[in-house]
């Protein structure tokens, strides 16, 4: 049976120390969130799997790379396999679309919303709920930059929003991001 909250830290750190059985610990513990956020940026069941075996061959080399002072080892795996995807998705021309209204919920597991053992949200139903306080045109903008990889001017380009707008909403978002999630 596997440990149902792995010290996902310390297993990072035995990864980079080149230790097989804490790595396949690591990917037993991650792999159906880490698959998820392929998924729901490739919209394809085999890109995903393709992208999710690249991003554990970079984790696995990358793994004395991780900075716990700079991201939580979550964010730092779901950046290497968010990164990878859109890579994916720029190689192969295709776009995404995002028409769920939940459409963050990859970032979350089942009990995203309920009370952790400290009685605290876990960190992704914590951005859900600050992302629901920016205002809809200030999320969106970040939603399209973020999850397909746009820049600025292509996110203007398709919200038919004015590029000094599109950069000021996403920097302002993005600091409310940070001041919601540091309180």
């Amino acid at each position: 049976m596997t440990d149902p909250n792995p010290d996902l830290e310390k297993l990072l750190s035995a990864c980079a120390l080149g230790d097989r059985n804490a790595f396949h610990r690591l990917y037993l513990a991650t792999s159906p969130k880490l698959f998820a956020v392929a998924l729901r940026i490739l919209r394809s069941e085999a890109q995903a799997e393709e992208c999710l075996q690249d991003a554990y061959v970079k984790i696995w080399q990358r793994a004395g790379d991780y900075r716990p002072h700079l991201a939580s080892p979550v964010t730092w795996l779901v950046t290497i396999v968010r990164n990878g995807a859109l890579d994916s998705l720029r190689r192969n021309r295709r776009q995404v679309e995002l028409s769920d209204p939940d459409h963050l919920e990859f970032l979350m597991d089942e009990h995203a919303s309920t009370p952790g053992p400290a009685g605290e949200e876990t960190d992704a139903g914590l951005l859900r709920d600050c992302l629901k306080q920016l205002r809809e045109e200030q999320r969106r903008c970040i939603e399209i930059a973020y999850f397909e990889g746009l820049s600025h001017s292509e996110v203007a380009e398709r919200t038919r929003t004015a590029l000094g707008t599109v950069k000021t909403w996403i920097r302002r978002g993005l600091d409310q991001l940070r001041k919601c999630l540091d309180a």
